[in-house]
């Protein structure tokens, strides 16, 4: 019998995804609606770490055949963030990335692409940072190398 072939397959690799999805919500503590689950399969339903934009993932969410607006898909993205399920990565005053890798962690920004990726962390040193102002704490240090072909 090949494996990875069948619907039986299909169907249990969909139910693995809805139900990852189902606990990343429930995590966050957010209700799993219609329109959460399926942005919620894309970001999170494969298990792997990724960076999208609000117009990518309604790109996404679109040719899956959801019908969810852009609107929805801004304000899902914020209630995500809102309940730390996702971080987002502000790259210049009109670009954010969202990231579903939630551990610190540098990035690198392709002007050229325009893609956001990790850099490896462990080359990263950051000597120190200066005091943050009375009655303030550091909440998140975000560091984003931007690249640019040489």
């Amino acid at each position: 019998m090949k494996l990875g072939c069948g619907p039986a397959w299909k169907m249990a690799m969909a139910l693995g995804e809805q139900q990852r999805s189902t606990v990343w919500l429930a995590r966050g503590g957010l209700r799993p609606t219609r329109q959460r689950l399926a942005l919620a399969g894309l970001l999170v339903g494969d298990g792997m770490d990724r960076h999208v934009t609000a117009e990518s993932l309604y790109a996404a969410v679109g040719a899956a055949g959801a019908k969810v607006s852009l609107a929805t898909v801004y304000n899902t993205l914020r209630a995500f963030c809102e309940a730390g399920l996702l971080n987002e990565v502000v790259v210049d005053g009109a670009r954010s990335y969202f990231d579903t890798r939630l551990d610190d962690h540098p990035h690198f920004y392709w002007e050229d692409s325009h893609q956001l990726t990790d850099a490896p962390a462990e080359e990263l040193v950051i000597a120190g940072l200066p005091d943050a102002p009375e009655g303030m704490a550091v909440s998140r240090v975000d560091v984003v190398i931007r690249l640019k072909r040489a």
